[in-house]
């Protein structure tokens, strides 16, 4: 089982903000699963930005930049 870095519960809200009026379990950890997965991603592409621009910090805009990749 892996580590909730995001929880199930805002899972639902985000799918009942959707629209759905019923959200079984195995479709939130689904979408957890999913997100966390793209959320990995944009953060190592975001920390490489920083690291290229000589920074250890990690900005923002490094964030959104990750995403237009």
């Amino acid at each position: 089982m892996s580590k909730r870095l995001i929880p199930l519960a805002a899972m639902e809200k985000i799918m009942k903000k959707a629209g759905a009026d019923r959200v079984s379990d195995r479709a939130k950890v689904a979408l957890k699963n999913v997100l966390e997965d793209i959320a990995e991603e944009i953060a190592t592409d975001s920390v490489k930005l920083a690291f290229h621009a000589g920074r250890k910090t990690v900005k923002a805009g490094d964030i959104k930049l990750a995403t237009k990749r």
